[in-house]
């Protein structure tokens, strides 16, 4: 039987400070999710709104008339307009936006309502929301527009707040057309200095189309970010930016005066801290808002003063005043609330807050509590009616939370993989009393069962902990247990006749997949005694034999599911379904690892569900998902529903589902919209039976929860846990409202519940093994030692043979093989990488090149010559080249034909003139091209195009050239080196046979000078050893094998031998003579002289003779070798100096050839520049021409719109004319009607016809003096029936029989009200259409005015076009001459060393001088004219002054002879004048007068004279003194310089004794004060004593 009823939203919370206002002088609302809040500021009550369509977009108030209006999130969405608090809908508006609204505004003084909508029109929309009539449009207007406010005293006028400018919109209306025009202020660092911003043309501007002649450049300064707006009671702006400025802007004159400048010296710091985020006007002054404080602020002129400060403790970004402004209303983003009253200076009162940040879950404690979970880790507890009671900051990242059915707490889940206990059984201070962490991932699944005997816990894997869930038992981990996948969704079901615990998981398929799954594992756990060894092994895994596991698969992948009694709940997201599935019995039995396939019972179609939730009673289903809604089934009759909008699905819709323990309320949470939602289940009569059960199941568990919740109050943060919460894992700090501690963040590096299990065990082992353990190391210690000695008694076996492991050892070299394959391919990887830069490098920077380049170095200098390098020309660019030149070709041709018919002389001339102004240094150098234009001839676009060509080809022409000569000297420097080497080489063969040890100079090629060198390497640069394999070192040892044998017979004497002989080398040298020595006689080293024979003395006296003879020879011989390397060394200088001075020259040419490629340089940039700037004209004139047709079209719709509306201005005058001609007749008609009445009645009663009341008369005179140019006040609907109800109570006051004559009959009185008020009807239309067609005439004026500014325009665009022509083809024909003149023949002005010549134009000697000629005759002209002007100025003054002296004397006489117009004559008067001799006399006197007036005139005229000419010499003989006294000043100033130097010293001197007395008489006037301060204390303490004594204290008195 379905006992659903309906939902009802119960309340409502959550605070994003999207958009605040008030709807009356004490209630304020604001958007909460898919509702609207109402909040009280006085009772602080809530109530909620529904909305009703999908989401609540922008939304706005009017508290003057009690308005709110939304807009609604969905495609094409509405504006809904509500009245308050009867929350009737007055209106719902339809506009052209397709997705949603930006902002929504309400005028203050009418039905009117604006709003901006977002892609893809961006379109600002106008409405009467009384009418649901569309006033206007703009589309593509509203891009960026962040806020839109209405100006308060004129509704024809919005300001839009956009994140760069400020937008100014002006409605313009002729009767009932209504049109949107715009003005725009930017506002940017140049309104700094106060000047008035200029406005940028905009579509709806005076220049709609956006056309405007702008230069060529143009420097924009930074724009500023204007932050907040508010209106003046002048109608003008108040604008805060983000920078910290402070302007006010006039929207009619779009000036900008800056009121506060944070940059400024004088700036008052605190209002630079704090900002301007929200602005808004008040009794007091102008309220500002910034971070953490609300400024009060005076505006005087331009001066800016805090009057009043309060200081909050978060935030504020929006700040209104209540309709009476009394009460401020101030909002933050971290969801507070407050209220100041200032002008009472009140304190600043919070009255909602509600925290900040999206919900993360939310779940019901018992019937009467609920708690919610903020994702940055806020837990709060609510009421049934939705008041906070407590709060508590856990300071971290939070994922899950759930309430335990059995104890007050909650156990959340943080991102760190802790499970965190917070004792809730304190409602106004909650506290946490236990942590547990279990996990490294953020912990995703936390779920009780219905018994609160166990806490299943799941995170993203595949393993699910059971904690204990009784306090009594705190809160101990029983074990864990591991399931075939990740966990999707987790869910329980507990058995009270059983006792058991069923556990529902739905696991993935893969690792891959985490979305959806078909696996479901069903775990059935006793609900007592496994706690036990016997249960849980060492490392905490659940045993088996204790749980009972079944496994199911089903067909289509499921998303999420519940467990109910004996079936199964389950969305599937591919069907789109909810599906059902019956499970078997308790008695039924399949094995453990037998999968059993479902299939479902019943399939519903559903929404798009995420989330499922079962009631405790079992009998409802609740499904939500990001749509938004929830549906609430019967599980018995799944096919009916029932439904309730709670979130928006543009933010994500629903994110958690919670019924309450009585199964009537249900709690729901935003994705994104952070609101939470509370909503009542209306039900039918249920039967009474399963009332019955709900009270004994609830009486059951009430003593168990009183005792959990006794000992959970008790419960203190175990010493285990002190000790894990050191600094290195938490820190704790008091909560938000004071309540508890809390931890404020977590460290990752703690371990696990699973790892201190294990790390546990591994302990408790390593004690029990310890002594196993220390004998398996001796004997593995034994082995090691026997294996090494064996392996020195055998050195000559492998290491494999002493192995006891092969395979292990085979394992490692394996692993090591595969180590070194990963390396070497990281390496060759790297290698190839390289090679391949080193490739495109080469490929770019050295093949491309035709020349490279290259280097010469002098040999005894610094000096170095450097070439051209070149790339090989493309053939685009010798195509180029070819085309032009045949072009030239043909023009040449040309040129020379029409040349031939002219004179001889005349074309030699040209030539010699042409010769002249072609000549450049590389003509010099003897580089032309016989195809380049001449300099005065280029003046088309093409020519000059063609001229840079062979420009080019010119400037590679001269570096080719240059190069030649390089390489010449490049090759000469190469052989000079191979001198010097051979050189070198004989005179080191000489030193040898010297015996000298001397240092040569060997000069050689750098890298710069020979750079291929760079490409290769040498075998010395590689320091590294080179690595061979076996393979390589084989083939290395064949390669050294024939050169062991060339070294053999190096050593062989007779292969030398041999050699010498067939080389001829066996003849003696001549140098040899130097190592020749004669063998000295036998006898002469054994016998001494006078022993010795004749024969032996001459074979002796031969003996010195030759070897006197041989030092002879050996002396000269070492004379000619010395000489001989002195002439090679003498060589090789002269040689190198030779090529050192031939570098020069060449280093010389390369000047002159720099020279040349400069100025050809010069020439092709001068000519780009010309093309640039051709190019730049020629876009400008597109521009332009675009901005002419433009404005063209838009000049036709001006002239379109200015035709219809004359047309409709000239209709709507002759309904005018005709109007006020009928009000004519009825007052001509007025006797008529009165006939059969006497005159005399008539006339008394034409009176009365003529009366008007006189509030009637003032509203008339009132409306007829206020022009509608001004259009500040509104005249719609409302207004028209007001002033018509004036008009109708001004009649009837009048048609009350008191002002009725007397004597008139009752019947003539009422004819005569009726034609009254027929008349004063009629006047009332007529004005009111008077009124229209003014408004209309000044509405087709504006058009007129922008017809005439379109006009002008175009006529300024023409003009601008016209001379942009001219300037461009003026600018082909001022071409840039580039000339080669000598010194002395160029005039400048000596100002600057580097002048600037581009102004400066080439003539003729002569020609200068004629000017200057003709400037001194014009010279003397000038000032002759000047004279003559100064004569004509002198008299023209003189007349003035006698003219204005006459102007004054008319002036007298005209007002006398007013006065004697004015002047009353009593009868003596009339009398007297009757009297002509009395006139005469008057006349003569008068006459007299008259002259006497004259002379004193004359008199005072000469006066005037004499003090002219008087002034005249005082002013020369001031000249005089004031010459004098410069003099005098210039001789005084001399002296006292000469003063001041003399005396400096005498000066020191005596400040010096001055400062010395100061600093005496200070300390002096120290001492003193301190005495008589010391003397006016005792005489203070006499004076108490004594007045104590004289006037004893009553409280002394009573104490006696």
């Amino acid at each position: 039987m379905n006992y659903l009823k309906g939902l009802e939203i119960r309340w409502a919370q959550g605070f994003t400070n999207k958009t605040i206002g008030f709807v009356d002088s004490r209630t304020a609302c604001y958007t909460c999710g898919n509702h609207i809040c109402f909040l009280n500021m006085e009772t602080k009550k809530q109530s909620v709104f529904k909305c009703p369509g999908r989401g609540v977009g922008a939304l706005t108030t009017n508290s003057s008339r009690g308005i709110f209006a939304f807009s609604e999130q969905k495609l094409n969405p509405p504006i809904f307009v509500y009245s308050y608090p009867k929350l009737q809908l007055n209106s719902q508006l339809k506009g052209t936006a397709k997705l949603d609204y930006t902002c929504v505004t309400l005028s203050n003084d009418g039905p009117y309502l604006a709003a901006v909508s977002f892609l893809p029109d961006h379109c600002i929309t106008v409405w009467n929301w009384e009418t649901a009539e569309l006033i206007c449009a703009q589309p593509n207007a509203g891009k960026d527009i962040v806020s839109l406010v209405f100006n308060p005293l004129n509704w024809l006028q919005l300001c839009a707040l956009g994140t760069t400018s400020l937008t100014v919109w002006n409605i313009e209306k002729s009767a009932s057309f209504h049109v949107l025009k715009s003005r725009i202020v930017e506002l940017s660092e140049d309104s700094i200095v106060g000047r008035p911003l200029l406005t940028i043309p905009t579509v709806t501007d005076k220049t709609p189309h956006g056309a405007s002649v702008t230069p060529k450049t143009s420097i924009k300064a930074r724009l500023l970010t204007p932050s907040a707006i508010c209106w003046t009671a002048s109608s003008e702006l108040y604008v805060g930016c983000e920078e910290g400025f402070l302007f006010l802007v006039d929207p009619d004159s779009l000036s900008v005066s800056l009121l506060y400048n944070p940059k400024s010296a004088d700036a008052n710091p605190e209002i630079e801290k704090s900002g301007f985020n929200g602005l808004t006007l008040g009794k007091e002054g102008l309220i500002s808002v910034g971070k953490e404080i609300v400024h009060c602020l005076e505006i005087k002129r331009m001066s800016i003063n805090i009057t009043q400060a309060w200081q909050l403790e978060r935030p504020v970004t929006t700040a209104i005043f209540s309709p009476d402004n009394e009460i401020l209303l101030l909002s933050s983003n971290t969801g507070q609330i407050y209220t100041l009253n200032t002008t009472h200076s009140d304190p600043v009162l919070k009255i909602l807050d509600v925290l900040s940040g999206s919900f993360v879950t939310a779940a019901w404690l018992n019937s009467d509590i609920c708690v919610s979970l903020r994702k940055p880790g806020e837990l709060q507890l609510w009421s049934a009616d939705g008041v906070c009671l407590s709060s508590l900051s856990l300071q971290t990242e939070v994922t899950s939370m759930a309430c335990c059915p059995i104890a007050h707490y909650a156990a959340v889940g943080t991102s760190t993989g802790h499970v965190v206990f917070v004792d809730l059984s304190n409602e106004k201070q909650p506290r946490m009393v236990h942590r547990v962490h279990l996990y490294k991932t953020p912990v995703v699944h936390l779920v009780f069962d219905q018994g609160g005997h166990y806490l299943l816990s799941s995170a993203s894997t595949s393993h699910l902990y059971v904690v204990n869930a009784r306090p009594s038992k705190l809160f101990e981990v029983i074990g864990y247990t591991v399931f075939p996948g990740w966990i999707l969704s987790l869910s329980t079901q507990y058995i009270r006749d059983s006792e058991q615990v069923k556990v529902l998981a739905l696991c993935s398929d893969t690792e891959s997949n985490r979305q959806d799954g078909s696996t479901l594992v069903l775990i059935s756990l006793p609900a007592r005694n496994i706690a036990g060894s016997d249960c849980v092994d060492r490392h905490g895994c659940l045993s088996s034999h204790i749980f009972k596991v079944s496994r199911y698969k089903v067909a289509d992948a499921l998303a999420f599911c519940g467990l109910g009694v004996d079936q199964v709940f389950a969305f599937c997201c591919r069907n789109n379904t909810i599906q059902r599935f019956l499970l078997h019995q308790d008695g039924e039995s399949f094995p453990t690892q037998e999968v059993v396939h479902l299939t479902p019972e019943q399939e519903v179609e559903a929404h798009s569900a995420v989330t499922l939730a079962l009631s405790p009673h079992g009998l409802w289903l609740a499904s939500a998902g990001g749509d938004g809604l929830l549906q609430i089934r019967d599980i018995s009759n799944m096919d009916q529903h029932v439904d309730l909008w709670c979130h928006s699905f543009r933010l994500g819709g629903v994110k958690s589902v919670s019924f309450s323990n009585d199964s009537l309320k249900v709690l729901t949470t935003g994705v994104n919209d952070h609101s939470l939602v509370c909503t009542n289940l209306r039900i039918k009569d249920m039967d009474a039976g399963h009332g019955n059960e709900d009270a004994q199941s609830s009486q059951a568990m009430t003593h168990t929860i009183e005792s959990e919740n006794l000992i959970l109050s008790g419960l203190q943060v175990s010493p285990d846990d002190t000790t894990k919460l050191d600094a290195k894992t938490v820190i704790w700090a008091p909560c938000v409202d004071g309540s508890g501690n809390s931890p404020l963040h977590t460290s990752t590096s703690e371990p696990t519940w699973m790892e201190s299990r294990t790390e546990a065990v591994i302990i408790e082992d390593n004690k029990h093994y310890a002594e196993k353990k220390k004998e398996l190391m001796n004997t593995i210690q034994e082995i090691r030692n026997s294996i090494e000695t064996l392996c020195r008694e055998n050195p000559d076996l492998p290491e494999e043979t002493f192995n006891l492991d092969d395979e292990w050892q085979n394992r490692l070299e394996a692993i090591a093989e595969q180590e070194a394959e990963r390396v070497r391919k990281e390496i060759q990887s790297n290698i190839a990488e390289k090679r391949r830069c080193a490739e495109v490098l080469k490929r770019e920077c050295w093949d491309s090149m035709k020349v490279k380049r290259r280097t010469l170095q002098a040999f005894h200098s610094g000096m170095e010559v450097q070439n051209y390098p070149l790339k090989e020309r493309t053939e685009k660019e010798l195509k180029d080249l070819h085309m032009v030149e045949k072009i030239r070709k043909l023009e040449m041709g040309v040129c020379n034909i029409s040349s031939t018919q002219g004179d001889e002389h005349e074309g030699e001339g040209q030539k010699a003139s042409s010769s002249v102004f072609t000549g450049s240094f590389s003509y010099n150098l003897g580089f032309s091209n016989p195809y380049m234009y001449d300099h005065f001839s280029v003046k088309t676009i093409e020519q000059r195009i063609n001229q840079i060509i062979l420009l080019q080809d010119l400037i590679y022409s001269l570096k080719m050239g240059f190069n030649g000569d390089f390489e010449v000297l490049h090759r000469q420097k190469v052989q000079e080196l191979k001198r010097v080497k051979d050189k070198n080489r004989h005179i080191r063969e000489l030193m040898i046979e010297l015996n000298m040890e001397e240092e040569l100079w060997e000069p050689s090629l750098t890298d710069r000078e020979w750079p291929e060198r760079l490409l290769t390497v040498d075998p010395s640069e590689i320091k590294a050893e080179k690595y061979l394999t076996p393979e390589q070192k084989k083939e290395e040892k064949k390669s050294e094998e024939p050169n062991q044998l060339a070294a053999q017979q190096k050593d062989d004497p007779k292969a030398r031998a041999w050699d010498d002989m067939m080389n001829a080398v066996l003849e003696v040298k001549k140098e040899c003579i130097l190592k020749m020595e004669i063998p000295q006689p036998d006898f002469a080293l054994n016998k001494p002289d006078s022993d010795l024979s004749d024969k032996e003395k001459k074979v002796l006296k031969e003996y010195e003779i030759k070897v006197k003879d041989l030092n002879e020879k050996k002396e000269k011989y070492r004379n000619s070798v010395e000489t001989e390397i002195k002439k090679l060394q003498e060589s090789i200088m002269e040689s190198t100096k030779r090529f050192d001075e031939s570098l020069c020259e060449l280093m010389e040419r390369r000047e002159q050839f720099e020279m040349a490629i400069k100025q050809e340089e010069l020439r092709i940039t001068n000519l780009q520049v010309s093309l640039c700037d051709d190019e730049e004209m020629r876009n400008q004139m597109q521009e332009l021409k675009l901005q002419l047709k433009k404005t063209r079209a838009y000049q036709d719709e001006i002239e379109v719109e200015v035709n219809r509306h004359e047309d409709k201005v000239k209709q709507f005058h002759q309904d005018y004319d005709s109007i006020v001609a009928e009000d004519k007749v009825l007052d001509k008609e007025f006797r008529k009607y009165f006939s059969d009445v006497p005159n005399p009645v008539v006339d008394l009663l034409y009176k009365l016809f003529k009366r008007r009341p006189r509030a009637l008369m003032m509203n008339t005179q009132t409306n007829t003096q206020c022009s509608l140019l001004e259009e500040n006040r509104p005249r719609g609907s409302s207004s028209a029936s007001d002033g018509r109800s004036k008009v109708l109570k001004a009649i009837k006051d009048l048609d009350a029989p008191v002002n009725m004559p007397e004597g008139l009959s009752p019947s003539i009185w009422e004819r005569f009200c009726k034609i009254r008020r027929a008349k004063i009807e009629s006047e009332h239309q007529v004005t009111l259409k008077a009124l229209t067609l003014a408004e209309m005439q000044a509405f087709l004026q504006r058009r007129r005015d922008e017809q005439n500014a379109a006009l002008q325009e175009i006529k300024d665009l023409n003009e601008a076009i016209e001379r942009l022509h001219r300037e461009r083809n003026q600018h082909l024909i001022n071409t840039t001459v580039h000339l080669i003149l000598k010194s002395g023949q160029v005039m400048v002005p000596q100002r600057d060393l580097m002048s600037d010549n581009k102004d400066i134009i080439l003539v003729h000697r002569s020609v200068y001088d004629d000017l200057r000629k003709e400037i001194r005759v014009l010279e003397k002209k000038v000032i002759d004219n000047r004279m003559k002007r100064n004569a004509f100025l002198k008299n023209l003054k003189q007349e003035e002054w006698k003219n204005r002296v006459l102007r004054k004397t008319i002036e007298d006489l005209e007002e006398k002879q007013r006065d004697i117009r004015m002047f009353r004559l009593t009868h003596v008067n009339k009398t007297d004048l009757n009297n002509r001799e009395k006139v005469r006399n008057l006349e003569k006197h008068l006459d007299l007068i008259e002259k006497v007036h004259q002379k004193k005139v004359q008199e005072r005229i000469k006066k005037t004279e004499l003090y002219k000419e008087q002034a005249v010499k005082i002013t020369k003989e001031n000249a005089a003194l004031m010459e004098q006294l410069q003099k005098e000043n210039m001789a005084v100033a001399q002296l006292r310089n000469i003063l001041e130097v003399a005396d400096s010293e005498e000066n020191a001197a005596s400040q010096r004794d001055e400062r010395n007395q100061e600093v005496v008489q200070k300390k002096k006037l120290k001492d003193l004060s301190s005495a008589q301060g010391r003397e006016l204390e005792l005489l203070r303490a006499e004076l108490q004593r004594l007045t104590e004594r004289n006037f004893p204290s009553l409280d002394l008195l009573k104490h006696h």
